[in-house]
């Protein structure tokens, strides 16, 4: 297994990963993920094994403590001096599930963002997923402000 930022060379293989893993409403477009891979692909990780794309964790940096609409869209709202890691996807392919790998993704954004000495980190979640991040530490606020593909969010926030 290797983790690595992407280049714009990964554009398609990302796309693709992200086709699979979530339904079209919520799912990031080819533009948005261009943007992003321009905009703060230091703050995209890729997960590869063999060479192979296998998932990714990506999200801007921001002052705001939740994550809001308009980030999703607009990649030029990042502040790479902001205080808030947002993480804004999280995928792996369905084949590589049930091993741990989304886990190794979320550890090495935690190790990354400590590092960068940022207050934390902050994501939108459903609900079924709260368990899942609260194992990592992470605290639910409540249901999100979020409407981000018409569906219901909870807002969550790992403190350091």
């Amino acid at each position: 297994m290797n983790f690595r930022n992407p280049t714009i060379k990964d554009l398609e293989p990302i796309y693709q990963i992200e086709s699979i893993c979530f339904p079209p409403n919520e799912a990031a477009s080819l533009d948005s993920f261009s943007k992003r891979l321009q905009v703060f692909p230091q703050h995209f990780w890729l997960l590869e094994d063999k060479g192979q794309l296998i998932g990714y964790i990506n999200g801007m940096v921001t002052d705001n403590q939740t994550i809001v609409d308009e980030m999703f869209a607009q990649a030029e709202l990042h502040n790479d001096n902001g205080t808030w890691q947002s993480i804004f996807g999280i995928a792996v392919l369905p084949e590589y599930r049930n091993n741990g790998y989304g886990g190794k993704l979320i550890n090495l954004l935690i190790e990354k963002v400590k590092e960068q000495n940022r207050t934390g980190i902050t994501l939108t979640c459903k609900k079924y997923l709260i368990p899942y991040y609260e194992k990592f530490g992470f605290a639910d606020l409540g249901i999100s402000r979020s409407v981000h593909g018409g569906e219901i969010w909870h807002d969550m926030i790992l403190k350091f």
